[in-house]
């Protein structure tokens, strides 16, 4: 009897940058921000045969009672400088980074992509994000200059004119014909652009790289956001990691892509998860219990309450229970976070009605609503579940986040991923160079040059 072929693992590896997800004090993690770091966890993934290596970004270091807010990782390099370093060390792997399409400029944020295309090989990757808050904008001199309704209408006009000016260069556009004295062709690099956040025009610099575009990733939620990835994504990151509600939002982003003319295979769905790996299913329980507490200590049980209270919890104890306190409505005590910013006052409901019900302290309760870590067991433990979530449409792959820097991947490229290769999940060799042969994702057509003077002379 025929058998149906088993949907493939996409995996990809995030060092993080934010969030309370890192583990720095313990004696294992080593430092956030040496180029050694990013190396040894890109070599890791790269030997694990993942899709990619991702860097997230922020803007501003985010305050919290007017101080940095310090699960931050302060002093993290800028994200294209240091893939194109990656790029030298790494023969296969995608090349991922988190670009603002609010503070930055169509033009500059195109060559830099298509530089990194071109130093690797093909493998590189723009998380196109946008930023809503004046709190950032006063490190450009703008804040607040657009509005909150704009942002994914001027992404969406970015990432067009990107576009444009990736394909201002065609593929035979630089000849370098010695024979006929003729480096590159007239009308290579023209464009013109008017519309209602940009009018440019002029010469594009850097030829099309090897993948002709980059491999688009978004990561809205909103409905925004997700109709913004069915039109335009080669990847959307997702935040549900738990299966049901996993299915519902896979289910809703694919549906989308027909209106697109795009089918599902055009864009693959990837949340965010972490691991713990251990011999047995108890050890790893125990350990997973163990790096929970340790992400989550008493302070940064108070710092999250108070993002969602607005006031100043430091008189409680982080192990007794919640603020018998309302929230106070128009106090933010966190800044640049997209995070407790909206519906504080229903947040709070819910959280004490959580913790009504479980008898949950407020750091219980904030290890509770944080999610703990996505897939705990021994290694056959972990492969099946992670096959199960792919198999019945939670996901099409996991952007996996480890706890330590840079040695957090190893338990699961060494002794998880032949698991699922052996299931014939997940690929034992790379088959092609490019990040879109990874994926399995094609770049849009080469669209005709927009206006040029073919008659122009050297």
């Amino acid at each position: 009897m025929p058998t149906t072929r088993r949907k493939q693992v996409h995996l990809a590896a995030q060092l993080p940058g934010i969030h309370n997800v890192t583990a720095w004090s313990d004696p294992r993690s080593e430092s956030q921000i040496a180029i050694g770091s990013f190396i040894r966890l890109a070599q890791t993934a790269e030997r694990g045969k993942f899709d990619f290596f991702f860097l997230a970004e922020g803007l501003r270091l985010r305050e919290h009672k007017g101080r940095i807010y310090d699960l931050d990782v302060v002093g993290r390099p800028e994200n294209l400088t240091v893939l194109s370093a990656l790029s030298a060390v790494t023969t296969h792997l995608g090349l991922a980074a988190t670009v603002n399409a609010t503070f930055n400029e169509p033009y500059e944020v195109a060559r830099r992509l298509a530089t990194l295309d071109h130093l690797s090989g093909g493998r590189s990757a723009w998380n196109v994000v946008t930023s809503y808050d004046a709190f950032t904008g006063e490190n450009f001199r703008r804040g607040g200059f657009l509005d909150e309704a704009d942002r994914y209408t001027r992404a969406a006009e970015f990432l067009g004119l990107t576009r444009e000016l990736w394909d201002s260069w065609a593929g035979g556009d630089l000849p370098a014909d010695a024979e006929r004295d003729e480096f590159v062709r007239p009308g290579a690099g023209r464009f013109a652009h008017r519309g209602r956040h940009f009018d440019v025009s002029g010469r594009f610099t850097t030829p099309r790289g090897p993948q002709g575009h980059p491999v688009i990733i978004q990561s809205g939620e909103s409905d925004a956001g997700r109709e913004f990835a069915a039109s335009d994504a080669d990847v959307i990151f997702s935040k549900y990691n738990q299966l049901d509600v996993a299915r519902a939002f896979y289910r809703d982003v694919k549906r989308r892509l027909a209106a697109y003319g795009r089918t599902p295979d055009m864009l693959k769905i990837m949340p965010t998860a972490s691991v713990v790996v251990a011999d047995t299913d108890e050890e790893a329980a125990a350990y997973a219990a163990e790096i929970t507490r340790a992400l989550v200590s008493p302070q940064t049980a108070i710092a999250h309450l108070e993002a969602v209270w607005g006031r100043d919890l430091s008189g409680y104890d982080p192990d007794g229970p919640l603020p018998d306190v309302e929230p106070a409505a128009d106090a933010h005590f966190l800044k640049g976070h997209s995070v407790f910013r909206k519906g504080r006052g229903e947040t709070a409901r819910q959280w004490r009605k959580l913790a009504e019900e479980r008898n949950l302290s407020m750091r219980e309760l904030v290890i509770e609503v944080n999610g703990g870590q996505t897939f705990i067991g021994s290694p056959r433990t972990v492969a099946d579940a992670i096959d199960h979530f792919v198999q019945t449409d939670g996901a099409d792959g996991f952007v996996l986040v480890p706890h330590l820097t840079p040695g957090g991947l190893d338990d699961l490229v060494d002794r998880v991923v032949p698991l699922l290769q052996e299931k014939g999940v997940f690929r034992k060799e790379y088959t092609g160079k490019l990040l879109r042969d990874h994926l399995g994702v094609r770049a849009p057509e080469h669209t005709a040059r927009p206006v040029g003077d073919e008659k122009e002379t050297r």
